[in-house]
């Protein structure tokens, strides 16, 4: 589950004068942990849903999240009497909260299989968001440069706020569909993923 925010204010993104410049979009990741019980699968279902990071967007718990903060560095260069975007960085700051399993006693191995692919199947959904981030974070950079040399470079932060605003909209629709699908196969993802442990497991590579 995603929560977009962008800083310093909910609504504009902050335009630096000075000069930053990076050639592609970088990413900055921490990671928190909520711990669960549970010894069965219902159990662990209850755990989250008690537990779990709550996304304002939803007024729902969910079993993990990651909060995205989008910070936009420009530079703008007059020439010719016109103003431009000269430079242009864009970084994803994303905190990722996840889920942490303390197994009690009682807990059936059938449980832990289970937990172990649902627990690797959380951590790749929230990590899939900021990979769909980071790539919106590099179109932003490019459509950044590519805006054309303005009368002044007032107009030109203007221009600049407009493509944030308008590709910021595009990533976060990106991101709904990408939940929307994700939703959608949960089934099936879980039952190839415990197959596939379950392989991992007889084979040797993995600890059950």
């Amino acid at each position: 589950m995603i929560i977009r925010t962008i800083l310093p204010a909910a609504l504009s993104l902050p335009i630096l004068l000075f000069a930053v410049f990076a050639e592609a979009a970088s990413v900055s990741r921490s990671y928190s942990y909520f711990s669960i019980g549970g010894a069965t699968l219902p159990e662990l279902q209850d755990e989250l849903t008690a537990r779990g990071p709550t996304v304002k967007s939803t007024g729902r718990r969910h079993p993990g999240a990651t909060e995205m903060q989008f910070v936009n560095r420009l530079d703008y260069g007059e020439s010719k009497g016109k103003c431009r975007v000269s430079k242009a960085s864009v970084t994803v700051k994303a905190k990722i909260t996840l889920p942490r399993w303390t197994r009690p006693a009682g807990a059936a191995e059938d449980t832990r299989l289970i937990w172990g692919a649902l627990a690797g199947d959380i951590k790749r959904h929230e990590e899939s968001h900021v990979s769909i981030a980071r790539a919106h974070a590099r179109q932003m950079e490019v459509a950044l440069l590519a805006l054309p040399p303005q009368r002044t470079c007032a107009i030109a932060a203007d221009k600049a706020q407009e493509t944030i605003q308008r590709l910021l909209a595009r990533h976060d629709a990106e991101q709904e569909r990408f939940d929307r699908i994700e939703r959608i196969n949960f089934s099936d993802r879980m039952d190839r993923l415990i197959r596939y442990r379950i392989e991992q497991i007889e084979s040797g590579r993995i600890k059950n």
